[in-house]
Formats: C-alpha cells, sequence, structure tokens
C-alpha cells in the first residue's frame, strides 16, 4: 500500500484555461503543471504563444486573461504532433485570434472518435471562419462577419467537439450544441462545470 499522485487529464483542463484567455480569468487548474508528464500540457505553452497571461507551478496552471497590446490572441503555426486532443482547443480559438491560426501534425484527427478535421472544417465554417486543410493540417482565420451556425454545431457523437465548442460561446451570438451529452465519454459533467466559471457573465451555449 502507498499513496500516489495521479494528475488530472491535460486535455479536458485545456478547456478552462482556454476560457481564461477569453476573458473569465483568472482560471486556475490544478492537478497537472510544468513537472506533468502529459504532452497536452504544452497547451499552455502554446496559449502563451497566443498572447495569453500564463503561470505555472510544479502540479498547476493559471490563466489571467490576454497580454497583448491590443488585447487580442494572435494566430500561430505549431506542430501538434504532441498535443492532438489539446490542438482542437486552438483550432477553435483560432475564432478570437488576429491573423492565422495554422496547426499542422494532426493526421491523428483522420481516425478519432469522428474524422474530426472534416468535422472541424464544417463547424468553424459555420461561424463564418476562413478554414483550409490538408490530410495532417488546418488553418483557421477569424470570421471577418460572425455567422448564427445554421441548425447549431454538430458534435458527431464526439465528446471533444462537444467541449472545445463551448468556447464559441464567447463569440457574438447565441447557439446550440447538438447532442451535449456525447461529453459522458469523458467528462459528464463538463458543461456544469463550465457554467459554474462563467455563470456571471452574459454568454449561452
Amino acid at each position: 500500500p502507498g499513496d500516489f499522485a495521479v494528475e488530472g487529464d491535460a486535455s479536458s483542463a485545456s478547456y478552462f484555461l482556454a476560457l481564461g484567455a477569453l476573458g473569465q480569468g483568472p482560471v486556475t487548474v490544478k492537478g497537472a503543471g510544468r513537472d506533468s508528464i502529459q504532452g497536452d500540457v504544452a497547451f499552455a505553452h502554446a496559449l502563451a504563444t497566443m498572447g495569453a497571461n500564463v503561470m505555472q507551478g510544479a502540479d498547476w496552471i493559471e490563466v489571467r486573461g490576454i497580454d497583448t497590446d491590443d488585447g487580442y490572441l494572435r494566430g500561430i503555426e505549431l506542430d501538434c504532433t504532441a498535443i492532438p486532443d489539446a490542438a482542437m482547443t486552438l483550432a477553435v480559438l483560432g475564432l478570437f485570434a488576429t491573423g492565422t491560426t495554422k496547426l499542422t501534425g494532426i493526421a491523428s484527427w483522420r481516425v478519432k472518435e469522428t474524422d474530426r478535421i472534416a468535422a472541424m472544417v464544417c463547424e468553424l465554417s459555420k461561424f463564418g471562419a476562413e478554414v483550409s486543410f490538408g490530410d495532417d493540417f488546418i488553418a483557421v482565420k477569424a470570421p471577418k462577419h460572425w455567422q448564427v451556425p445554421s441548425g447549431g454545431v454538430d458534435t458527431y457523437d464526439d465528446h471533444r467537439m462537444a467541449m472545445c465548442f463551448s468556447l464559441a460561446a464567447f463569440g457574438p451570438n447565441s447557439f446550440h450544441i447538438n447532442d451535449p451529452d456525447c461529453v459522458s465519454k469523458t467528462f459528464p459533467n463538463y458543461f456544469a462545470v463550465w457554467q459554474s466559471i462563467v455563470s456571471q457573465k452574459d454568454q449561452q451555449v
């Protein structure tokens, strides 16, 4: 018998760290940090590169808004081979960034719960984003004119599609996420936790 520290899921942490960058901060995630053995903890570095104010300790990460001069996230180009799940969060953040957010090394998206490259292209386009893609990359430019997704955002029975598109609620329009219960695969109470963080805000999803 003994005591063991089990890290939190860095992939799922990405959505809450992103909330911190989208004005809901400070948001602190405990249980995964600078000393984590999980590849997806590198999402914090990517978020900082986009201009977020990110701090880390051995087992925690905190995000306090955006540090750029104009107050907007910056588009980045990043090899996401080591962070394929958290890369989906970066793709949705591309809706809020200046310039282009290009994510490479994501060929594995094709063989996840759904073809995530095709799914992300379709759903991001519903918001008016300019999206290009290939076998192992996706590039996102923020909408010039935000659109309301006709028929809502489809999730393809893919928990990560539902969770990452919750961030799009910080655009100018309300919309529906279809089949939000698909998050039960890994995070059944995701939307309750999400709502607890943004409950004082006027966002709806």
